[in-house]
């Protein structure tokens, strides 16, 4: 079975939802013996063409523009994968390009789709862009073999919304990195920063509206509270937003730029909390890796987060700065212990991989239209 997918600006360690989602799914899908290849985007990888953990990735030309990138990549990527790789599926991540579901199928392909999240919700997206994901989203089902959703609550209303493609509508989460458990030392932890063990809080994210980073700023101003903020991303596109969020750094707000390895896992493992006050998620990596990692959480009530079924304390409604930065003053009242062990079952990378290569597999044994 060879699948090619398309969607994603490119992986290894490229900063976003869905690549963190490709880069655990994809090579595990290979071990169980299915061919990946990933059509990246070009301003992404630095190479032509390479091979990552068994997977093939062949980089694509697209301009790097903020509303245009995703849907000519897409358009150009289902073109060069018919012509070049020969696939037995294309597999779609999010709904913009799911656009293009119904090009793949003309061309005599296969197509799943994974539903990363509503991203018509994003606040950057203007009235004319809102609506073109939302036709995205309905070729996506509409047009797709197997739609793939990681929201428990955004499976149900897409079931309800499109009652006749139902039954190709299934739940398949995001999953928690089991090696965020171990332990790591605090030595890791990157020294510029001047932070130690359980003096900061942390978040994790590009740097766009709808991660709600200015409302973590601001409830971090009014807390009464002697830890230190940690924002550990950058922004995919210098824009307005980014560099307003950026003149907030002082010596108390951290802004640590992108980190990975052993510096990310030791920052997770050593904050006080991770907090996440996001208007918009499809089901959040980050708040999972930090559950892995033991750390407790703080989450915006939307419901992506609320399906993580964190405890009652962990939440406070979004865009709430008072409750935020009432949780933060008072950190060591609340209630926010978790069961990492059942997490790390209940989210489990090897058992999603082998749910998503099953579904594909079921395509070619019956008769899909």
């Amino acid at each position: 079975m060879k699948i090619c997918a398309i969607g994603l600006r490119g992986i290894p360690d490229v900063m976003g939802g869905i690549e963190s989602h490709c880069q655990q799914l994809y090579p595990r899908m290979v071990k169980n013996g299915a061919s990946v290849t990933v059509i990246a985007r070009s301003p992404y990888v630095k190479q032509k063409k390479y091979t990552f953990e068994g997977v093939n990735v062949l980089s694509v030309w697209t301009l790097k523009h903020k509303f245009l990138e995703t849907f000519m990549h897409t358009f150009f990527a289902i073109i060069y994968a018919r012509i070049f790789v020969h696939p037995d599926v294309i597999h779609l991540h999010a709904i913009g390009p799911a656009l293009f579901a119904p090009l793949a199928r003309l061309l005599g392909m296969k197509v799943v789709v994974t539903h990363h999240g509503a991203d018509y919700d994003r606040q950057k997206w203007n009235g004319f862009a809102k609506f073109i994901l939302k036709l995205g989203e309905k070729m996506g089902v509409v047009f797709g073999n197997k739609v793939f959703v990681v929201g428990k609550t955004l499976t149900e209303r897409l079931k309800q919304q499109f009652p006749d493609h139902a039954d190709k509508i299934v739940y398949v989460p995001n999953g928690m990195l089991p090696s965020f458990s171990g332990d790591i030392s605090s030595d890791y932890l990157p020294q510029e920063l001047s932070v130690s063990p359980q003096n900061y809080v942390l978040t994790v994210g590009r740097l766009v509206p709808e991660k709600g980073f200015h409302d973590l700023v601001v409830a971090y101003k009014k807390a009464n509270t002697g830890l230190k903020l940690v924002i550990v991303g950058d922004a995919d596109h210098r824009d307005e937003y980014s560099v307003t969020l950026l003149k907030q750094a002082n010596d108390d707000i951290l802004f640590a730029g992108r980190r990975g390895g052993d510096e990310l896992k030791a920052l997770f493992k050593h904050a006080k909390v991770f907090i996440l006050p996001s208007y918009h998620e499809g089901l959040p990596i980050v708040a999972l890796e930090a559950i892995s990692a033991g750390t407790n959480v703080l989450l915006s009530d939307i419901a992506p987060n609320l399906d993580i079924e964190a405890p009652t304390d962990s939440y406070f409604p979004v865009g709430d700065t008072g409750s935020l930065s009432n949780k933060i003053t008072n950190i060591d009242s609340l209630s926010l212990g978790m069961d990492q062990a059942g997490f790390l079952q209940k989210f489990n990378w090897d058992r999603i991989a082998q749910s998503t290569q099953d579904y594909i597999s079921a395509l070619f044994d019956k008769k899909v239209n």
